[in-house]
């Protein structure tokens, strides 16, 4: 069996030449067209190319769990990404947000964002993954916490009108995740990556957050 220290990449940042930086696009989101160059596996440098990058804040999401209950918590909106090639455009998921406010930990966004996407208050969280969505072609890091919440009357619309938000907020039993899984309709990597998560280590946290 191969150690996982052998798994370490043999190359760091100082590994990689940017040539050029340019920035054609600045909206809500940042794109910008790099030209850079990398150490190869056989020695030497590569020759040059060009890099497409989707500059994102770094984001942070939660998946509420009523420990008392049995019961989770997911949002439905509308996402564009989805609008080409899936049925529904409408895509249930966990509550998150971007981090847009300086200072902010990733825990206060999400208990913020747990407010306005679902109005629950939350309590004790445990982090259950820090990741890169999509690292070819964005440099966007999630923070993905399980967070403690009381879904005795939880459920209903809501969202910032201002900013075109329209969520639906949605409850199941536990016990419903697996034929969840199996249906499709999660197909985004942060919720099966929380609710297989919460699969794995709900006797643990029923143990901490329940009754006793």
């Amino acid at each position: 069996m191969k150690p996982v220290s052998e798994l370490t990449p043999p190359f760091g940042r100082d590994d990689v030449e940017i040539q050029s930086r340019e920035t054609p696009f600045q909206g809500f989101f940042r794109v910008d067209a790099l030209t850079l160059r990398h150490r190869q596996y056989n020695g030497g440098w590569g020759k040059p190319v060009r890099r497409e990058l989707f500059v994102r804040p770094p984001a942070a999401a939660v998946l509420p769990y009523d420990a008392r209950r049995g019961e989770i918590l997911l949002v439905e909106q509308f996402r564009v990404g989805a609008l080409e090639w899936r049925d529904s455009p409408w895509c249930l998921e966990l509550i998150a947000g971007i981090a847009d406010k300086d200072g902010e930990s990733a825990a206060d966004l999400i208990r913020r964002e747990a407010v306005e996407e679902a109005g629950l208050e939350l309590g004790a969280m445990e982090p259950i993954a820090h990741y890169m969505p999509s690292p070819g072609g964005t440099n966007e890091r999630l923070q993905v916490f399980v967070g403690q919440a009381d879904l005795a009357a939880a459920g209903g619309i809501f969202g910032c009108a201002d900013e075109g938000e329209d969520i639906r907020a949605v409850t199941l039993p536990v016990e419903q995740i697996p034929e969840l899984l199996e249906s499709g309709l999660v197909d985004n990597a942060a919720s099966l990556i929380a609710l297989q998560w919460l699969l794995l280590h709900r006797q643990r946290l029923d143990a901490a957050w329940g009754e006793g």
